[in-house]
């Protein structure tokens, strides 16, 4: 089974992305850039093969992939962003996983859904239903996906951008978050408080190993306390745009070689 990890190259506008709940401040896109090439280095040293999607350089947030597909095994659902301006983000990510030979399916007019709000914890796969992702959206991914033996739960999200600004989950089933972000940690069934806001994510590279933004000391450490091997990565310029480790990359691990 391969393991492969879908990544975009920020575009030249990435200092226009959206930002809903933090302060903007500048992005340097040349530094962004090369943080970005340290990620995909990252995911590249720990056994991943990355496939570039096509750069859709007049859409400022495509670097954040993961908000224009939803995997669940080798099914992949593209998504129809609840902001407007990023809809365009969605085709390139759908050819290549069309390329991959996954079956696709995708949601329509009047759900949005977008992938940062989607959290998968073996079958159970909660999304988070806020700014970006509607009622509509989240009942047309559980008719996908119930079929496919996921139980797909709605997790009140108002406090941030994304489910995942707020939780992610380790590869033993544990939900983390930083308890300001999470409405309501009660619908998890095993939580995790982490100490820093940029500690709440985390990609799962193998079941020991795990990646996350280097502007969270305190949650590494907490972390390998718990016997995970941690590799951080620089990701300034896009924690300035709400974006975080998961956000810019979407992981296939269940693809037949």
């Amino acid at each position: 089974m391969s393991r492969i990890a879908l990544v975009r190259k920020p575009g030249p506008r990435l200092d226009e992305g959206i930002v809903d709940h933090i302060e903007r401040v500048p992005v340097d896109v040349p530094l962004a850039l090369r943080q970005w090439r340290g990620y995909v280095d990252a995911l590249e040293a720990a056994g991943w093969r990355t496939r570039e999607v096509t750069p859709a350089d007049d859409c400022p947030d495509a670097v954040f992939v993961e908000d224009s597909v939803v995997m669940f095994r080798n099914v992949a659902v593209s998504t129809r962003p609840g902001a407007l301006a990023r809809r365009d983000e969605v085709s390139g990510t759908r050819e290549v996983v069309e390329e991959l030979g996954c079956s696709l399916n995708g949601i329509k007019d009047p759900g949005t859904l977008d992938g940062g709000d989607v959290l998968k914890v073996g079958d159970t796969v909660y999304v988070g239903q806020g700014g970006r992702t509607n009622p509509r959206g989240i009942a047309q991914l559980r008719a996908i996906l119930t079929p496919l033996g996921a139980t797909v739960v709605a997790v009140p999200v108002t406090k941030v951008l994304h489910l995942k600004t707020a939780v992610t989950a380790l590869p033993d089933g544990t939900v983390i978050g930083y308890p300001d972000f999470v409405d309501d940690p009660a619908i998890f069934e095993r939580f995790l408080p982490v100490p820093e806001e940029h500690g709440t994510a985390v990609v799962r590279l193998s079941d020991s190993h795990l990646l996350m933004s280097a502007s969270a000391p305190r949650t590494t450490a907490l972390l390998e306390g718990l016997g995970y091997s941690v590799t951080t990565v620089e990701i300034t310029e896009f924690e300035k745009l709400e974006g975080c480790v998961t956000c810019l990359s979407v992981r296939l691990r269940q693809l037949a070689d």
